[in-house]
């Protein structure tokens, strides 16, 4: 028997959907409400529309979380404790990247796509590196918003975000009022949802894909285990682990 999520119609879905596509918005979709999130553009159950983030991180090709400020910078200790909950979601999807937004300034004239993805053209960092899902998590609302547009328009990625206040309308998929607790409930379910499709992780819990950039920073390494990158408040967040070394990162705060 047919789920609703199944035959209802889904509004906002992967592109290229054009130069110049609708908004979400205007296409009639609206934030969800507390408990819920968006289910590619309708209203859905929260948990349902995470099983759903997982189902797609766990299947699509080159799967990748784009870490924003809010949690690669630690700026405090809640800060610090939602960077650790983050890399508990990364160890629950077999050859995730991770690949950070470390702050919004653009990266002209040349962007490296195997260090960092950027809201002012984040295209290049998706068609690079040829992903086809990635979860937005930390990344201020309004170029959260810019980026997801623009990944619509431009690419066949699904996009996912997990949003400290109301959601994302431009994501495929996206909850809200995501605190420690609720990040921690998201890698609770992907590592449900895994386990019942019969999704193993290897041995030694290395999971996590270095891309070319990474891996040279990283002595020719290809994967890591994320939980090795578990952040302290002595130092800074999670963003070393994945291509910007510690100077460069103080020299760009």
């Amino acid at each position: 028997m047919a789920t609703t999520a199944q035959v209802r119609e889904k509004i906002i879905v992967p592109g290229p959907a054009g130069f110049h596509p609708p908004s979400a918005a205007q296409l009639g979709v609206a934030l969800p409400d507390p408990g819920h999130g968006l289910w590619y553009g309708n209203d859905e159950e929260e948990d349902k529309v995470i099983e759903e983030m997982a189902r797609v991180m766990l299947t699509s090709p080159n799967p990748t979380l784009f870490p924003g400020p809010m949690i690669l910078w630690a700026w405090n200790e809640h800060a610090i404790e939602k960077a650790k909950a983050t890399l508990e979601i990364a160890a629950q999807i077999p050859d995730v990247m991770i690949i950070p937004m470390p702050d919004y300034r653009p990266k002209y004239p040349k962007i490296d796509h195997e260090e960092v993805i950027n809201p002012n053209h984040p295209n290049l960092t998706i068609w690079g590196n040829r992903i086809e899902a990635c979860i937005f998590i930390g990344v201020h609302c309004h170029y959260a918003n810019l980026t997801l547009k623009m990944i619509r328009a431009g690419t066949n990625c699904c996009t996912m975000a997990v949003c400290a206040e109301q959601g994302h309308e431009d994501a495929m998929l996206t909850i809200r009022d995501s605190d420690t607790a609720k990040i921690k409930k998201v890698a609770q379910i992907f590592k449900r949802v895994r386990e019942s499709m019969g999704i193993k992780l290897p041995a030694d819990g290395r999971n996590v894909r270095f891309t070319g950039t990474q891996s040279r920073v990283h002595g020719g390494k290809t994967h890591t285990n994320p939980l090795d990158f578990v952040p302290t408040a002595a130092g800074l967040s999670s963003a070393a682990a994945f291509g910007h070394k510690p100077e460069q990162m103080q020299k760009e705060a």
